[in-house]
């Protein structure tokens, strides 16, 4: 092996490292915009749920109920949904720092 290819085999080693994070970065990318818009029409739409109901009600005891039950749902969906969302940046910051480990 002559001494040009011995500089362009770690060069081409580097860059296929590089595209491939690059393109793992992308995929990782889509799939927590993609979590956040499911989870922004959800609560859009639990939201709009919420009020539809709320307009139908006779009495501030039903209504007090309702926003109570909500809130409690709302609460649980954020939590379980950061905790995806925890999941997901923590599996980006893995594999964008992976190249640079080893």
């Amino acid at each position: 092996m002559n001494k040009v290819e011995q500089f362009q085999k770690p060069a081409q080693e580097h860059n296929e490292a590089a595209v491939a994070s690059v393109n793992t970065l992308a995929a990782s990318v889509k799939t927590i915009t993609t979590a956040h818009a499911e989870y922004t029409k959800k609560l859009y739409q639990n939201g709009s749920d919420f009020f539809a109901k709320l307009t139908k009600l006779n009495s501030t005891d039903e209504a007090m109920k309702l926003q109570n039950d909500y809130a409690k749902s709302a609460y649980e969906a954020f939590v379980t949904e950061s905790k995806k969302f925890f999941e997901l940046y923590s599996d980006l910051a893995r594999q964008t720092l992976k190249p640079l480990r080893g």
